[in-house]
């Protein structure tokens, strides 16, 4: 109910304060006493038409504001729009007028909040009902009309409409989230189209081993050189091993140094540690001359694999420069779009679970307003009964 009006500036009057009792008040007073001033304010606050009359002569702003106390309806409603409630339990609606030439400017709040027209004439239906000489308005309102039927249908009405609120917000929620997810459908389909495609390049060029671009380069360079290779290797043996020329290899000098430290032995035991010495580095030399002459007869030129291991060198530095910049990054980004391939296949169902959810909170949407529907029409035949029964005596 309304508590407390307070106008400024608004047509004759310069300021009032009602404070309105419980219960029924009457404003009463001769013609021209100022009665139809306070419903205008009533009206007006409330988000009615205003003119350039309204702003009292001499002033360029009005303001007018109504104190309401809260109800259940109210409540909900301000919830509904995310507008803060009140610690005493009362709502209060402002209307500031400004005057600019003959032109009215006007700026509504509800409990502080900036709304529009349009906002407050929905509001205005939950606080007060005005009714002229031979003229119910609200009653020709539907909305009202429904409010009053299922008030009249008592709370089995109220809770089943509780459970339409919940059930509609639940399907709204599932269809925003159902409509976003669709709009970044497209660019999921786009993205999957690309990383498809670099997948298969990247399977197709069968990306295992980080070290391999280093040991085909080691390859590359050997096959090259096979000739060189083989004569190198081959005066190295010659040098460590056998002389064909007839002079002494390392290993025949180094075992001449043995027998001379062996003779030495004889007569100072202190240099059998470095007779140790010499016949290891004799054992070594031997057997490194039989690897490098071994190392010689394994090398064979071979132009189709010397091809092949070009081929692929080229193949990788050229998925390094795309994916790289090293083949360890290329393989970690490789890892990286199998990852992300899996999560957008995944999306995919998740769209289909989405529309699924959308169906469901529709479906029961559906269901819970049907049985306010039933509920609606019971109680409209028994109020329909219970007018013409009251309507009867008045002969209507």
């Amino acid at each position: 109910m309304l508590s407390l009006l307070q106008i400024k500036n608004f047509a004759l009057v310069d300021r009032l304060t009602l404070q309105f009792s419980q219960g029924l008040n009457v404003l009463t007073g001769e013609t021209g006493a100022g009665k139809s001033i306070i419903l205008d304010a009533i009206d007006v606050v409330l988000g009615g038409k205003v003119n350039n009359r309204l702003i009292r002569q001499g002033t360029q702003q009005a303001s007018l504001e109504a104190t309401f106390e809260e109800d259940e309806r109210v409540l909900a409603w301000l919830q509904q729009q995310e507008i803060d409630t009140l610690d005493d339990g009362t709502v209060v609606c402002l209307r500031e007028l400004s005057l600019t030439g003959t032109t009215v400017r006007s700026r509504s709040r509800i409990n502080g909040v900036l709304v529009n027209l349009q906002l407050m004439g929905q509001f205005r239906h939950l606080l007060v009902e005005i009714t002229a000489q031979g003229q119910t308005v609200q009653l020709m309102d539907a909305t009202r009309q429904r409010e009053l039927l299922d008030l009249y249908g008592g709370n089995t009405i109220l809770k089943q409409r509780k459970l339409v609120e919940s059930a509609y917000e639940n399907w709204k929620k599932a269809e925003k989230i159902l409509d976003k997810r669709k709009k970044s459908e497209q660019e999921r389909l786009q993205r999957l189209d690309l990383l498809e495609y670099q997948i298969k390049e990247l399977d197709e060029a069968q990306l295992n081993d980080p070290d391999e671009l280093q040991q085909l380069e080691q390859e590359r360079d050997r096959l090259s050189h096979v000739v060189e290779l083989q004569k190198l290797s081959y005066q190295t043996y010659q040098l460590l091993y056998q002389d064909d020329n007839g002079e002494p290899a390392i290993a025949d000098r180094l075992g001449e140094a043995e027998m001379l430290l062996t003779n030495m032995t004889d007569y100072d035991r202190d240099i059998e540690p470095l007779l140790e010495m010499v016949k290891s580095a004799l054992t070594q030399v031997v057997e490194a001359g039989k690897e490098i002459n071994g190392y010689g007869d394994r090398l064979e030129a071979d132009p189709q694999r010397l091809t092949e291991v070009e081929e692929r060198i080229n193949l990788i530095k050229r998925i390094c420069r795309k994916y790289g910049p090293d083949l360890a990054d290329a393989i970690s980004f490789y890892q990286k779009l199998s990852a992300e391939l899996e999560e957008l296949n995944d999306d995919e169902q998740s769209i289909e679970k989405l529309e699924k959810e959308y169906n469901l909170a529709e479906e029961e949407l559906r269901n819970i307003c049907q049985e306010l529907t039933l509920l609606r029409q019971k109680a409209a035949t028994k109020l329909e009964k219970q007018l013409v029964k009251e309507l009867k005596p008045l002969a209507m």
